[in-house]
């Protein structure tokens, strides 16, 4: 399956902007920012091809509770709600004719003109995954970097969620992170399409590049430790204990890439995947200051 049908297909059933349910989603548990929070990620769509398998795992890992909703093109697609917030989607795709492993988390960043920023990512030397559509609270598109990692790009009618909403906590995304394997490139593509200053930071283990917007960091990038692994955004998940996460993944079916070390982020996380082939990882979320 070529790329840009995949994700055309998850345009055609994602993200909360572009949902519709028999009634309309509770939201008294959110709050929204008045100006768009530029750069930040917004919403985490989980595109799979078996949702069933995804949402018993997510919701046994994590404590989910889900409500159906219908995408555009009438795609099946749920609503992840942690507590009275919601965090994520679960986007239904048909299985690929040859096999190809599809389920992938993808992330959305808020931009201040969704076509402009498409058409920076064209003359950037990216390309586009699937073209700016509106869509009932906003207008999101996605894109593919210089070095084929995917990402989404929204901008909401209704504002941003904002860091009240999408403060650190057990089963809620805590952290995304760009692996690539040229890290002044890819810095230098999303400072252009997005709008991201950059800086960079020790940190255990090496530099990390934090790329954010008004003072806020809000997206990492940093060298691709695993020579086999594509270039990819990665999406985190704040847990209580990282290790307790990993072995309770394996018993729900997914597996353990890159266990829990003090080699790696001092022994505060690891890369899973769930059942359907989805790539994340658990972090310890009291330690988000240590800068996942």
């Amino acid at each position: 399956m070529k790329l840009h049908r995949y994700l055309l297909m998850i345009l055609a059933g994602g993200t909360l902007l572009s949902c519709t349910t028999t009634t309309v989603p509770d939201l008294a548990g959110m709050s929204f920012s008045d100006e768009p929070l530029i750069g930040k990620a917004v919403w985490h769509d989980l595109v799979t091809d078996d949702p069933a398998a995804a949402q018993r795992f997510y919701e046994e890992l994590f404590g989910w509770t889900f409500r159906a909703a219908t995408g555009g093109g009438g795609h099946a697609y749920s609503l992840a709600r942690s507590g009275d917030v919601y965090v994520a989607g679960i986007v239904a795709v048909e299985a690929a004719d040859d096999g190809a492993e599809l389920s992938r988390w993808l992330p959305y960043v808020s931009v201040v003109d969704v076509d402009r920023a498409v058409g920076t990512t064209v003359s950037a030397g990216g390309a586009v995954a699937a073209t700016a559509r509106n869509v009932p609270l906003g207008r999101v598109a996605a894109i593919v970097d210089r070095e084929g990692a995917v990402i989404g790009l929204a901008r909401s009618d209704i504002g941003d969620p904002d860091d009240r909403t999408t403060a650190p906590a057990p089963g809620r995304v805590i952290w995304t992170e760009l692996l690539t394997n040229d890290v002044e490139a890819a810095t230098e593509f999303y400072s252009r399409v997005v709008g991201y200053d950059a800086r960079t930071i020790e940190r255990g283990g090496g530099e990390v590049t934090l790329l954010g917007t008004n003072g806020s960091d809000r997206v990492g990038v940093l060298p691709n430790p695993v020579p086999d692994w594509s270039p990819v955004w990665l999406t985190y998940f704040g847990v209580e204990d990282a290790t307790t996460a990993a072995a309770r993944v394996e018993e729900l079916g997914g597996q353990v890439l890159v266990p829990v070390s003090p080699e790696v982020r001092d022994g505060t996380m690891a890369v899973v995947t769930d059942p359907t082939g989805a790539l994340f990882v658990l972090k310890n979320w009291k330690q988000r200051g240590l800068q996942p």
